[in-house]
């Protein structure tokens, strides 16, 4: 079975401040944007929504809206929140993280570790949403990189000798540096950071 991590560029104070904000000319917004990812979303979960789900609409508006919540269809708020994230932000590029499979984090992770990285991208594959949303009992796995971690890491990856990266093995090595140009892509737009969900 593969995986797969959506990342986002965005201003994290931003996006989970859409939730409650009773926004309405936001939710209309996202409706209109999102309008055939949101049928294609309703289609592939429909006999969840059959069952009593919302559809992914009434997902996004009860975020917005800060609730209500029915806490059995977390997965519902956990992608509407997603959705809120791709609003507000940009893709970045994670062609290394998209998709994988095993414990393929963890090795990044281990070669972020040996360069005296401190960011982990098993961050956005273990973590959940806000916690003002209802918990997910599975998927989408959600985690972010603040603004601050970016520019540590950043530090910390241009303090590496090519001695050190070199000793990688190159596929780590090119995750890695993908991981990097994110948080350079974040430093080079103040106050924003990383958004991940995980599949």
């Amino acid at each position: 079975m593969s995986y797969s991590l959506s990342l986002y560029l965005v201003d994290l104070d931003k996006v989970r401040g859409a939730i409650g904000s009773q926004d309405d000319k936001l939710r209309r917004m996202i409706g209109g944007r999102f309008k055939a990812q949101i049928a294609h979303s309703d289609d592939w979960f429909s006999s969840e929504i059959e069952s009593g789900a919302p559809t992914r609409y009434d997902a996004v508006r009860a975020v917005i809206n800060g609730g209500p919540y029915d806490e059995q269809y977390g997965f519902q708020y956990g992608y509407a929140y997603q959705m809120i994230c791709e609003f507000y932000g940009r893709h970045l590029f994670n062609n290394h993280f998209s998709p994988f499979r095993g414990d393929w984090l963890e090795t990044v992770d281990e070669g972020l570790r040996t360069l005296g990285i401190k960011v982990a991208v098993t961050d956005f594959m273990y973590g959940s949403v806000p916690s003002s949303l209802p918990r997910p009992e599975h998927l989408p796995c959600y985690g972010e990189w603040a603004p601050e971690e970016c520019a540590q890491a950043l530090a910390q990856w241009e303090a590496t000798t090519p001695e050190q990266r070199a000793a990688l093995d190159p596929e780590v090595l090119e995750a890695i540096e993908s991981c990097i140009e994110w948080t350079r892509e974040a430093q080079a737009r103040p106050g924003t950071g990383v958004a991940g969900f995980g599949f």
